[in-house]
């Protein structure tokens, strides 16, 4: 059998990624290993034998899928988060950088390491990646002997491949103990930061008789800029009359009125206007329906609903969008994307022209476009090519995961580029996400398995793996206490900050059950990569 797989590594990817998935699908306590025991079961398959190995290219292809994906995702998200929190966020994770290599200095000291096995000892620790290419076209360009280059190259992935399984273990550690003891609770956090971040909101709809002189004759848009009410109001029946509200609808006495938002916040408009009807208006179908429709036009994903005009178009209003298998309240700002499902409250003979207008076909959400897809990821990975110098002689790569991941946030952020619309359907996204992580920890598991547990049954194996989960855990520990109790992040954002590696942040998504780790991540991201790069090549230079 092992024979079979040397001579077809396709083979041998796909059993890794079938068995490992498996694997991570068992739970125990309500704990799993998620699709981060693909790695661990392409460690176990790679120690069969040294010749066991997955192309190069697969790695890179499946880690750069992967980032480049994360970031358009996450765009939108980084930017307002940027925009909002100011550059604390990423100074926090600077400093964080800096205690990690500080760690890895000390025990370089405690346990009489040398250069290029303490960088490559911080490069996997850190699962990065790309801060090991750099230590080794580093240590390629020195005037050392070719043997020493050889010696030293040998260290540094040894201390690489011993500390990245404690790499993605450690933090996932961290992250159970830090929630025991701060006694976290995810739900109720998500509750808590709903106005803030795109999470989950339990949105329904009902119908109230307006009563409260004091609400009445004001425009809609003065009674949400005054109380900051996060509401969309629908139809609006006055003398048996049925229309569609817009900004500048006034309420009258005995007006009955259909709005949509979180649950607890419309109960307590409901109490300040009237009486809460035992109907809801969108019962009446008679003139006005309300519809789910797919976004699937290209044409209009990516841009502002104040663009569309659906009001002037076809009299209608988008009240609510579900995005994945969360629903969101739309506003003037909203951004609409492919694969949105939105509900659509119109006039019944608009319905097909409406349906047109928006796309509703699932056939074209199952599409990629390519267009826009290969030319992100080749503006990525040109972006990853470049060098960029350093004062001492120091030069670092973005790699394939810094070029790609920056490339995805900028046009993540910018959504589309004239005709061209940067997103991707949210399905295909996620289908592309998982797929490029499995290819990048298959890889990396079966090209590590067999020098990983050859090491580790030696003296000095051991102890690099205790050290690379020394400095995992302990900056994974300090980032989740000093960021939840001192700068008062909330703790989903921090677990998203703490995933060095796309399996911790899938573990972490897991372990939330809602999208906010995800904007840790890409907070964390970017800056991360590149100060990994640097601080592995300033350790050797400085240790040597």
């Amino acid at each position: 059998m092992v024979e079979a797989f040397i001579e077809n590594p396709i083979l041998l990817l796909f059993i890794v990624a079938g068995v490992g998935y498996g694997v991570g699908s068992i739970q125990f306590r309500g704990s799993g290993l998620g699709v981060a025991a693909v790695l661990f079961v392409g460690l176990i398959f790679g120690s069969l034998s040294p010749d066991l190995q997955i192309p190069e290219v697969i790695i890179f292809i499946g880690l750069s899928i992967f980032v480049y994906t994360v970031g358009l995702s996450s765009g939108p998200s980084f930017f307002a988060l940027f925009r909002q929190r100011g550059s604390r966020d990423l100074i926090f994770i600077f400093i964080m950088l800096t205690f990690s290599a500080s760690v890895t200095v000390l025990l370089y000291w405690l346990f009489e390491l040398d250069a290029a096995t303490a960088a490559g000892l911080f490069a996997g620790s850190t699962t990065n990646t790309p801060a090991l290419a750099g230590l080794l076209d580093q240590i390629s360009n020195t005037g050392l002997a070719p043997e020493l280059k050889k010696a030293s190259s040998e260290s540094g992935v040894i201390g690489y491949s011993l500390s990245y399984p404690m790499g993605v273990l450690g933090p996932m550690l961290a992250i159970i103990l830090a929630r025991r003891i701060l006694k976290i609770n995810f739900s109720k956090e998500e509750k808590e930061l709903r106005h803030q971040y795109p999470v989950r909101q339990d949105i329904t709809s009902i119908t109230i008789e307006i009563s409260n002189p004091d609400f009445a004759d004001v425009p809609i848009r003065n009674l949400k800029q005054k109380h900051n009410w996060s509401v969309n109001f629908g139809r609006l029946e006055r003398q048996g009359e049925v229309r569609l509200t817009n900004w500048d609808t006034r309420f009258k006495i005995g007006d009955k009125v259909a709005f949509v938002g979180d649950r607890d916040e419309i109960e307590t408009i409901a109490s300040l206007l009237g009486k809460v009807l035992p109907y809801k208006l969108s019962f009446d179908q008679t003139e006005y329906e309300t519809n789910l429709f797919f976004v699937s036009n290209n044409k209009i994903a990516g841009q502002q609903l104040s663009t569309l005009n659906l009001d002037e178009k076809f009299g209608a209003k988008i009240t609510r969008i579900t995005r994945g298998d969360i629903d969101y309240l739309t506003n003037a700002k909203t951004i609409l994307e492919l694969g949105d499902r939105v509900r659509v409250v119109g006039l019944r003979t608009d319905m097909g022209r409406i349906a047109k207008f928006i796309g509703n076909s699932y056939e074209e959400l199952s599409r990629i476009n390519l267009l826009s897809f290969g030319l992100g990821m080749a503006l990525g990975l040109m972006l990853g090519m470049i060098t960029f110098e350093l004062p001492g002689g120091l030069s670092f790569k973005l790699g394939f995961a810094g070029g790609p991941v920056i490339v995805g946030l900028i046009l993540g952020g910018l959504r589309r580029t004239g005709p061209i619309n940067w997103s991707l359907p949210y399905s295909a996204n996620l289908i592309l996400r998982q797929i490029g992580l499995i290819l990048l920890l298959a890889g990396i598991g079966v090209n590590s398995g067999h020098q990983f547990f050859m090491t580790l049954s030696q003296g000095s194996g051991a102890l690099l793996f205790a050290a690379g989960g020394i400095i995992s855990i302990l900056t994974a520990l300090s980032t989740l206490f000093f960021g939840y109790l001192v700068l008062k992040i909330p703790f989903s954002i921090l677990i998203g900050m703490v995933a060095n590696q796309p399996a911790i942040l899938d573990f972490a998504l897991g372990k939330a059950q809602n999208k906010l780790p995800n904007i840790g991540f890409t907070l964390m991201m970017p800056i991360a990569i590149v100060t990994k790069i640097v601080y592995a090549q300033l350790l050797f230079a400085l240790l040597n």
